[in-house]
């Protein structure tokens, strides 16, 4: 039986993900002990299920909002959870089974090796990825390089990554953003800016079709709409901040 960490949990948020959940909430068990689900106001009747595996795996915690509050908000209510108790680290994936469970282990000990940095999954795609996604994503990663004077993001979309719990939720509590789809590219940003260093693997994705199982809540105008909004404010943020960004960047380098 796998030892329960004591200070990194898996924490995997959820919202209407189909029975697609089930086996990525079982393939993260396999490679972690503890595995923290945070429902997310789901209404596809996976509540039930998913309370009913945590019941009978002690090294399952289910967590249930009532109401949809958004990727980012559930992300940070399972944080303050897992502050409380005691934790240090979490590695987020999403409940869809795109995120390779089987990095998990290769994740969690880069971040005991570096407890400081964040370890940021830089996505491998195969045939299944759908082109539009990724050359979009390409842009994105684009600004969020800028806006940190290239310190080294390797992918600012993908949501396979180790934080440190206590600087993320100090960004977070800070401002009101970072609730929903922008949740991944702006915490990577606002982590820089804090001096925490991204640490890239890589770590391949799927994208499951219909037929087996998968969905996409992406909606490409809106969502797109809330990046171009969330680097809009990251650039004003950037330019603020030039000065000491660049003191930084310098110091590091002599």
């Amino acid at each position: 039986m796998m030892n329960p960490s004591t200070t990194h949990l898996v924490l995997i948020p959820s919202y209407n993900p189909g029975a697609q959940v089930y086996a990525t909430v079982r393939a993260a068990r396999q490679y972690w002990h503890p595995v923290w689900v945070v429902i997310d106001g789901s209404t596809d009747g996976t509540v039930a299920g998913l309370q009913a595996m945590a019941r009978e795996d002690n090294g399952l915690r289910v967590i249930h909002l009532p109401h949809n509050q958004g990727k980012g908000a559930a992300v940070l209510h399972g944080l303050d959870l897992a502050a409380a108790a005691g934790y240090t680290h979490a590695l987020t994936m999403d409940s869809d089974g795109q995120h390779p469970a089987d990095r998990i282990p290769v994740f969690m000990a880069e971040s005991a090796h570096q407890p400081g940095a964040m370890i940021l999954g830089v996505p491998m795609f195969d045939a299944s990825a759908p082109s539009l996604r990724v050359k979009g994503r390409q842009v994105s990663n684009w600004w969020a390089n800028l806006e940190t004077l290239w310190a080294g993001i390797g992918d600012s979309l993908f949501g396979f990554r180790v934080y440190p719990i206590t600087p993320l939720r100090a960004v977070m509590r800070r401002q009101p953003w970072m609730r929903h789809f922008d949740f991944d590219p702006e915490a990577v940003v606002r982590l820089c800016w804090r001096g925490v260093p991204p640490v890239n693997l890589p770590a391949p994705v799927r994208y499951l079709s219909m037929e087996e199982g998968g969905v996409s809540h992406f909606r490409y105008l809106r969502d797109n709409v809330l990046l171009t909004w969330m680097h809009t404010r990251l650039f004003i943020g950037f330019v603020l901040r030039l000065p000491l960004l660049l003191v930084r960047r310098i110091g590091g380098q002599s």
